[in-house]
């Protein structure tokens, strides 16, 4: 089967269950191509959130469907690919939460989005790449334990006077990235910004013209000057990026920029995601409301 019969039966099936299909920009071209919205893992729950779909398919990886299960109860969230998990989120669980916070009674746990619904409900508040720094300085305490990306925990830890607590994780996809990689691809574009997602080592965040997450990469790619851009992120951006710009010119930092488990899921999987009703992703009410309670916490902070 084509891709446009594939997308055309996906469409229709949409269509008869009233749902809707969810992709994160760094899921393949073609699955951006038929979404009904595109954007970050938070954003996308929350558009689901407001929709009146029966139905979730998610286009992503496993946390990102347990956020949309949290926000959206009510709805069955589909994730094509139920083994497409997440490094980063991996090099958290509970029960190394629990051990650390006896190291650093008082503090408060911070923890990013890219985490597993249990974790975010062992936690205090959450946050996400682009509101880490407003979140964290609007916490009471002044110690804060910061999981799991250590990255992101100390480029947040250079705008606030709290001593923050860095867990050990890291994406590797962005911490793969050398500042001697950007350097070489700033020698042949000398002309070109460069922006640059907080998840990357700090060597090469202090060489960005821009750094944000990876909605805050597009819009900056929008208002920058000039007409080239290095984009020091996840290749899947390229969609957004060219599709949006297309008289600017956009550079990956390095072609090993990508994600595997986000390339897992084809139009073929949501087919049969969709045909199937299945894999369905369901948040146990007991962990459900105590990891809402800490997505709202963060809401209350804007």
């Amino acid at each position: 089967m084509d891709k446009n019969e594939l997308s055309r039966r996906i469409r229709a099936l949409l269509r008869e269950k009233n749902g809707i299909l969810l992709a994160h920009y760094y899921q393949r071209d073609e699955v951006q191509e038929i979404a009904d919205f595109t954007g970050d893992s938070l954003g996308l729950s929350f558009e689901a959130a407001r929709t009146k779909a029966d139905v979730i398919v998610f286009a992503g990886v496993h946390f990102m469907a347990e956020s949309a299960s949290i926000l959206s109860p009510e709805k069955t969230v589909l994730l094509p690919r139920y083994e497409a998990g997440c490094a980063l989120a991996d090099t958290i669980s509970v029960e190394a939460l629990e051990e650390e916070k006896k190291k650093y009674p008082g503090a408060a746990v911070m923890t990013y989005i890219n985490s597993s619904a249990a974790v975010k409900a062992a936690s205090d508040i959450c946050c996400t790449s682009a509101n880490a720094v407003r979140v964290v300085n609007s916490l009471a305490e002044k110690r804060v334990i910061m999981i799991p990306d250590g990255n992101l925990a100390r480029y947040t830890a250079t705008f606030t006077d709290k001593e923050i607590i860095p867990w050990g994780g890291a994406c590797p996809v962005h911490d793969d990235l050398t500042a001697e990689e950007v350097l070489a691809v700033k020698a042949r574009h000398p002309n070109a910004k460069f922006a640059a997602h907080p998840e990357c080592r700090d060597a090469v965040l202090k060489l960005a013209d821009f750094v944000g997450s990876t909605s805050g990469i597009i819009e900056y790619a929008g208002r920058m000057e000039g007409r080239e851009l290095i984009v020091g992120t996840e290749i899947g951006i390229f969609y957004q990026l060219r599709t949006r710009y297309p008289g600017k010119t956009f550079i990956p930092a390095s072609e090993k920029m990508t994600c595997e488990t986000m390339k897992l899921t084809t139009l073929e999987d949501i087919l049969k995601a969709l045909t199937a009703m299945a894999p369905v992703v369901k948040v146990p009410e007991a962990i459900r409301v105590p990891a809402k309670r800490c997505l709202d916490r963060m809401l209350a902070v804007g």
